[in-house]
């Protein structure tokens, strides 16, 4: 299994990578650095957007441009005029919190978690952005949200908060946006690891980048560990299939609270890395509003 270094971004929290098929590119985020950034695999090329604040995570519009939820509040984002359209600050009453993760489901419906700053309290929420732009709180007394995917028939929703280190599984009703019967399926309590971002393939397995653990994991949907990838980073924070196939999981990282020294050993810390895993993803859905 090669490892492969694609992006030496050097990103103090890169993070939620996205594919866009149309594009062929592979955009992620640096939150701490305040950046949007695009890779083109083919060429090489990457295009970087300086933000006002921290961008926590975005997906792509049907219509163009992102949807992004920033530290503070949900937006539309203008990739040619940088225009900011702000949609709703459901935590403005919180200035502890600040939004980490978010994906769109099948219906084209955009779901963000928030966390506490402080990594300490469970004060934060999960909502669903709606494509007439309503919004509503789905999920509470969350410390980090992260995780937020749903399997290949939409029958599951997985979400994690890696702030207790675990990951659940409910029931999701695609119609209704609504989730259900919450289930327990992965608990790595008493470990160094942190569940972070994932993705899953068309088996309907779960790839999950652990913080703190070197590692990519395959868990199936119970939770049964199937596969484990080795990396030469200590904080991988996400990953997403790309690529022509769909066949190359990508995965970003962080170099956070690295000391000097821990950064001579790791000195792609922070990085975007590819790998051929052999199985194929899916395409990521785009915002329908």
């Amino acid at each position: 299994m090669t490892v492969e270094l694609v992006v030496d971004a050097r990103n103090r929290l890169g993070e939620v990578p996205v594919w866009d098929v149309l594009e062929q590119a592979l955009y992620w985020v640096d939150i701490e650095g305040r950046l949007l950034q695009r890779l083109t695999p083919c060429t090489g090329r990457v295009d970087r957007w300086e933000m006002p604040e921290r961008i926590a995570c975005f997906a792509l519009r049907e219509t163009g441009g992102l949807i992004v939820s920033f530290a503070s509040g949900i937006a539309f984002y203008d990739l040619e005029t940088g225009a900011i359209d702000w949609i709703a600050r459901p935590e403005a009453d919180k200035p502890g919190n600040r939004f980490n993760e978010g994906k769109c489901d099948r219906r084209g419906r955009f779901w963000t978690g928030s966390m506490d700053d402080s990594l300490k309290t469970h004060s934060a929420a999960l909502y669903r952005v709606d494509p007439d732009l309503s919004v509503e709180r789905v999920l509470t007394g969350i410390g980090i949200s992260n995780s937020i995917v749903w399997s290949p028939d939409d029958r599951y929703f997985y979400f994690a908060d890696t702030l207790d280190q675990v990951i659940d599984r409910f029931d999701f009703d695609a119609e209704a946006g609504a989730i259900s019967n919450r289930r327990r399926i992965v608990d790595l309590s008493g470990t160094p690891f942190g569940p972070d971002g994932s993705t899953v393939d068309v088996e309907g397995c779960l790839w999950n980048a652990q913080w703190d653990g070197w590692r990519v994991v395959r868990y199936s949907p119970e939770g049964e560990v199937l596969r484990i990838i080795e990396l030469p980073v200590q904080k991988p924070t996400s990953c997403m299939f790309g690529g022509p196939d769909l066949r190359t999981l990508y995965v970003t990282s962080a170099i956070w609270d690295l000391t000097p020294e821990e950064l001579v050993r790791q000195p792609h810390a922070g990085g975007v890395f590819a790998i051929d895993v052999g199985i194929e993803g899916l395409p990521e859905p785009r915002f329908a509003g």
